[in-house]
């Protein structure tokens, strides 16, 4: 975790899952699991976030409400599809109104699969989702592009 210059910020949203991995992404927040010892903070306004955490899959009526959230974080983000609905729709995929898993919308860096995901399984996808999320700074800066720019919506 070395890597990490600033507290990684996440944001959460709920697709249209059970609640049964959202449950499990607040059990991270615990005292037993304390997600925050590796510095993460959990926010809600999108152009804080580096990490876009999404449960449940996506349907007509919130792909547009993932792909708002996408486009507000600043660059780089990193995007992480939690449980089998968010990966790939589920039990819900033959339903007539799912489209998919998140990645059927939005590019996703890491997949933690499971019904409904294990902290353990959440915390370990977050923190793969942070050395993705180093790895697109480090070729940032190597294409000579800062952050700042892109958080203010100007392109370098």
């Amino acid at each position: 975790m070395s890597y990490i210059a600033k507290s990684p910020w996440v944001i959460h949203y709920d697709g249209s899952s059970c609640n049964g991995c959202d449950i499990e992404v607040l059990a991270c927040l615990t005292p037993m699991y304390d997600v925050e010892r590796f510095g993460i903070i959990n926010t809600g306004n999108p152009k804080h976030a580096d990490v876009f955490l999404v449960t449940g899959s996506v349907n007509e009526q919130n792909k547009d409400v993932v792909k708002q959230i996408y486009e507000q974080m600043p660059e780089p983000k990193v995007v992480v599809a939690v449980g089998i609905c968010a990966c790939s729709a589920g039990i819900f995929k033959q339903c007539y109104n799912i489209m998919g898993g998140v990645d059927s919308v939005i590019p996703v860096d890491v997949y933690v699969p499971g019904c409904a995901a294990r902290p353990e399984a959440i915390i370990d996808g977050v923190v793969k989702g942070l050395a993705v999320l180093q790895e697109k700074r480090d070729n940032m800066k190597k294409l000579g592009i800062s952050e700042e720019k892109t958080e203010e919506g100007g392109e370098n």
